[in-house]
């Protein structure tokens, strides 16, 4: 008889995501005490108890900073993700955070909403009170993208769209991003390269030790004078009271975020949105719909696809028995897992290991069942942290 995957979802998740765990095999709720995955968005994970049942935990969007993604790797706990499935969204706002600064649209709607009087005494203060708001265009102004992930590589394209000359850093960029990186970005060669041209500066980088408060002090000093700055990656990644400084003293015009803070709340020269990026009807169903695919493949077949602490690795099924094996990435543990089996006498059909940092992961598919006294021999096994028994159910 098939197993039943229990799913505990802490956020809505789109109805367009969950829709594809058949009935017949997936029971999903808000309160499940023992869940064999969890579905989450932006619920703050990091202090919840989380069940020993759980098996998987994805977040539908690309951070998972809610998440605590070490303590599950302890636990051989894949936590997946879905990269890209949001980039449109925050292209589209990046987009839109360019020209709110450059045309001065806050205060200018500010104004608009304070005119008092009949149409003619409304038409005068427009026509007296406009020079205030004069901007600048895009066409022509450089863009500086610090980080050309799936979002980066979008903005770029939109705003070489727009005429406007890009420039680009990301020393962690893959040969595939690369390839599909428009080809008039130039490339800088530091952070402080970038800064020192770019009229604009959008940041697309994930939030970690490395990246926390990439813009300093010393960095925001390097900016081109008058600049705008827009964050709508993470607010950890900028150093606040060094952008309000810069902002204090002219040297940046703008501040253009996705995060709004009581630092920042009555500074006019930030503008603040409600950490809107993904939040459109299309990003929300594209990443429900890819995170539901990836958890579904992992709980059925053991297959990985974009997850931020596991290798990525697939294997076509050629047998209906396999098993799949989280572990510690240290030596001979392949030896000792088809060591266990060929001594109970379990033929390998195949076999895959793939490793990533400290974790690596193993999928071994054989021609008959695995006892269950075997697997608890190999999760016995020293750096073993989990092992699932995946028969093909038909």
């Amino acid at each position: 008889m098939a197993k039943t995957f229990q799913v505990l979802t802490l956020n809505k998740i789109a109805a367009i995501g969950l829709n594809r765990l058949p009935e017949t095999r997936y029971a999903t709720g808000t309160e499940i005490a023992k869940p064999d995955a969890i579905l989450v968005r932006s619920q703050d994970m990091l202090e919840m108890n989380i069940p020993s049942s759980v098996l998987a935990i994805a977040r539908a969007g690309a951070g998972t900073n809610n998440v605590p993604v070490k303590k599950m790797s302890e636990r051989g706990i894949p936590v997946f993700n879905a990269p890209g499935a949001n980039a449109n969204a925050v292209k589209e706002l990046v987009i839109t955070g360019m020209l709110l600064a450059s045309r001065n649209i806050v205060p200018a709607l500010k104004f608009v909403s304070g005119l008092q009087g009949d149409d003619a005494t409304m038409h005068k203060l427009v026509e007296d009170g406009k020079k205030h708001y004069a901007g600048i265009e895009l066409r022509g102004r450089t863009l500086g993208i610090i980080g050309l992930g799936a979002i980066g590589r979008l903005v770029a394209d939109a705003a070489i769209g727009l005429g406007m000359q890009v420039i680009g850093y990301d020393p962690e960029i893959t040969v595939d991003a690369a390839w599909s990186l428009p080809s008039q970005v130039k490339k800088a060669n530091s952070v402080e390269d970038l800064l020192k041209h770019s009229d604009f500066v959008t940041l697309h980088v994930p939030l970690l030790e490395a990246t926390r408060n990439l813009i300093n002090e010393k960095r925001v000093q390097v900016m081109k004078e008058g600049s705008v700055l827009l964050n709508f990656s993470r607010d950890g990644i900028v150093n606040e009271d060094a952008v309000l400084s810069g902002l204090t003293n002219k040297h940046i015009r703008n501040y253009v975020c996705d995060f709004p803070t009581n630092k920042t709340q009555d500074n006019p020269a930030v503008i603040a949105l409600p950490h809107l990026g993904a939040s459109t009807l299309e990003a929300e169903d594209n990443c429900a719909v890819m995170v539901v695919d990836q958890l579904r493949d992992y709980l059925e077949h053991g297959n990985i696809a974009n997850t931020v602490n596991f290798p990525n690795m697939a294997m076509p099924r050629e047998s209906a028995y396999r098993l799949a094996i989280a572990n510690a990435n240290v030596p001979n543990m392949l030896g000792q897992i088809s060591t266990a089996l060929a001594a109970a006498g379990i033929n390998i059909h195949n076999m895959m290991n793939k490793s990533r940092g400290d974790m690596a992961y193993t999928m071994v598919d054989t021609d008959s069942a695995t006892p269950p006294e075997l697997i608890v021999q190999i999760a016995a096994i020293s750096g073993v942290l989990m092992v699932r028994d995946l028969p093909l159910e038909t």
